[in-house]
Formats: structure tokens, sequence, C-alpha cells
């Protein structure tokens, strides 16, 4: 009978990748196989390793491990940088939302025709050069005609026993050589203020001939009061007047900007400027006399100009925030296009009252109406063009007008980029 040998396979005695320290059964504990058992480690001083991570086919599976691992962090930070691209996207849709909920709700303008405004910006900003400059040349070359409240002069208040009228009393002062006499009624037309140029008289003497030179026939003139301005108080009222110019403008810098937005307010006061200059400079062209009733004028065209471009900016910002799908350009002509009526209303009926005063205000209101205007109808061009083109040249857009919300928390993103990472075999 033979004896059979039982002799272990040859694949037994071989270790695998698979193994962890043990022999031909894999088991550690097996004092067999101690004597077989090879290094999964590398050596203490570095220089030696097993055969599995010395092999190049393990070199290479390790590298493109790594180039893959390489990739999908790649991966994984672009699509963290969508999510938070898309989450931002998300936040701003709410803002406009937000933004368009206070105003009343998303606005469609439909088959709304739009007046092209601003398709003549550029000409317009030209002549708006044009008139600044000219005017800016007149003052400084004619220079104004002040009135006796800033060149000094005679201020005579006076009663008649009778209704008297303005041009006869200017008559008869020119007779007695009192000219460029200005007569003002106080109230009533038994009442009158006048004003003279500076006269050589004492006091004394000037009531003597004042009372003389105003008495007409039948109707007895008394005068009450008589001040003399000098020339010194003019220039101080000269100098308060244009500091109360300087100060308005100012005033209303800070309330648009604070009201509304820098550029808008920008735009404003240079429009305001505007609109000063232009009728200054009318005054110096053609020598109207200056006094504080033109500068009066000058001030309420000033509040008028103002609050015509307020009416406009609300409805630019109403517009920024409610209608979608339309460029900058085209929500401010949207938004002149619908204010375009009440400006009309609005400039026709103050425009009626301003001509009233002209033809039957008389002398005392005349050049004040003048100056009305003349700054009337530069303002309702300044309101349309300058004050709205200025803004839109700066840039203006619909992120000026909505409030960015901000996520309560927001992930800090950090990627290692290791230029080994993504090295080619």
């Amino acid at each position: 009978m033979a004896i059979e040998q039982n002799i272990p396979p040859e694949n037994q005695n071989t270790p695998t990748s698979s193994s962890s320290g043990g022999g031909s059964d894999g088991n550690p504990n097996n004092p067999n196989d101690k004597s077989r058992r090879r290094r999964n480690k590398p050596r203490r001083d570095g220089k030696g390793s097993n055969n599995k991570s010395n092999s190049p086919a393990t070199l290479s599976a390790g590298k493109s491990e790594k180039r893959r691992a390489g990739k999908d962090n790649q991966v994984l930070v672009t699509q963290d940088i969508n999510t938070d691209i898309n989450h931002q996207d998300t936040l701003d849709n709410a803002a406009d939302a937000a933004a368009a909920h206070a105003e009343g709700g998303i606005k469609s303008i439909g088959d709304q025709r739009i007046i092209p405004f601003m398709k003549i910006e550029k000409p317009m900003a030209l002549l708006s050069i044009f008139l600044v400059i000219g005017s800016i040349i007149a003052i400084a070359v004619n220079g104004l005609n002040f009135g006796l409240d800033f060149t000094g002069g005679v201020s005579a208040d006076v009663r008649y026993e009778q209704p008297a009228e303005q041009v006869e009393v200017v008559k008869a002062l020119a007779d007695n050589g009192f000219d460029d006499a200005v007569v003002q009624y106080l109230g009533t037309r038994q009442e009158l203020l006048i004003r003279l140029p500076p006269q050589s008289d004492n006091i004394d003497g000037l009531n003597t001939s004042l009372g003389q030179a105003l008495d007409l026939p039948n109707n007895k003139a008394d005068i009450s009061n008589v001040n003399i301005i000098g020339s010194q108080v003019g220039n101080e009222v000269y100098l308060n007047s244009v500091m109360a110019l300087g100060l308005a403008l100012l005033s209303m810098l800070g309330y648009v900007a604070l009201r509304f937005q820098f550029k808008l307010a920008l735009g404003a006061v240079i429009s305001l400027f505007h609109d000063a200059i232009v009728t200054i400079g009318v005054f110096a062209l053609f020598g109207f006399p200056f006094d504080l009733t033109v500068l009066a004028a000058i001030l309420a065209l000033i509040g008028y100009s103002l609050n015509d471009t307020i009416v406009v900016y609300d409805r630019i910002r109403e517009n920024f925030r409610r209608v979608r799908g339309i460029s900058p350009r085209q929500t401010i002509d949207l938004s002149l296009t619908e204010t375009l009526r009440r400006t009309i209303m609005t400039i026709s009926t103050v425009l009626l009252v301003v001509l009233a005063m002209m033809l039957l205000g008389g002398d005392g209101l005349y050049w004040f109406s003048v100056a009305l205007f003349i700054g009337l109808l530069a303002g309702t061009y300044s309101s349309t063009y300058i004050a709205s083109s200025i803004p839109l040249a700066m840039g203006l857009s619909r992120d000026d007008f909505i409030v960015k919300v901000k996520p309560e928390f927001e992930e800090e993103i950090v990627t290692f980029n290791d230029p080994k990472m993504f090295e080619q075999d």
C-alpha cells in the first residue's frame, strides 16, 4: 500500500498582498510560517520597503489614486462654489422681490409707449454747457446791475390821503431830480415804499425835498420814515446772499443723498446750479436790475426745481425696483415718460401765476416774476435731462436701490492646492 505524502501547494507558501503578516494560511500565530514572513512596513532607517510598496504597478496605482482624489477634490470645490453662487443668486432674487414688494409688486409695462428722452442726451448736455459758460462770461464781463439793496441808497415810507398810482409817483420824483426811483405798494394803494439811489443831502434836507417832490395834485403825501442805507450794508447783504445760495445747494445735496442715493444727489445739485446760474446770467446779459426780490425768486426757484426733480427721482427708484428686463437707460426713459403729464400740468399752472404777477403785479413784482419765468423754463429742462443723465453717466443701476440680504451664517471654504496632486506620470 502506497503511502501518500501530504505536500502543501506552492502557492500557500507565497505571501499575497492581502496577507497582513501571516504565512500560508494567513495566520500570524502559526510557528511554521514565521520564517517566511515578509515586512509590510518600511524599515526604521527609511531606506527599505516591502515588495508591494516598491513595485512599479503599486506606485502607478498610487499616483492614479492621487490624481483621482485631486480631481474629486476639484469637483467638490467646484460644486461648493456653484452652490455658493446659486445661494447668492437666491439671496439677490429675494432682495429684488422684497424691494419690488415694498413698492407695490413687480410692474409690467406691456405695450406702454416709452419716449426716448435719453436719445438726445448728448446734444442737451452740450447745450447746457454752452448756457452755463455763456452765463459765467456775461456775469464776468457785464456784471450785475445791482439794486439799492446791494449798492445802498435811501428808502422812505410814504402815505397818501387818496390812492396813488405808481407811475404818477415815479414821474413826480423824476421831475424834481430824483431819478431811478423804485416805488412799491405796502398793503394798500395809499401806503408806498420809495427807494432812491444814494443822495448827497443830509436827512433833514432830504425830508424837505422829498416832501415837495411827492406831493401830487389834490393828493398830499406824508413821509413817516426815511432811512439812508450805506454801501457797507449793501456789501454785507451781497455776501449774505451768496452764502444763502451756497448753503441752499449744500442742504439739497445732503437731503437727496440721504433720501435717495449720492449719484442722484450730485445730479440734482448740478441741475440746481444750472438753473440759478442761467437765470443770473440772463440778468447780467440784458442788464436787468438785480435786487433782493430777484434773489428771493432764485431761492424759490431752487425749491421748485428740486421738488420737480424729487418727483422724477422717486419714479426712477420705483421702476428700478419693480420693472424687470429693461436697461437702466430704458428705466429712466420710462420714468420720465410716466412723470411727463404731471410735469406739464405743474409748469403750466405755475407759469399762469407768474405771468399774472408779471403783467398785473406792478413794478414791485415785475423783476421777481421775470426771474421766476426764466428759472422755471430752465428748471423744467434741467429736471428732465441734467438731473437724470448725470446719474446715468455715473453708472446708476438696480443695485443702487436694492439692499442686499446677507446670510446669517456663511461657511468658509478652505482649499489646499497641492501642486503634486495633479502631476502626470
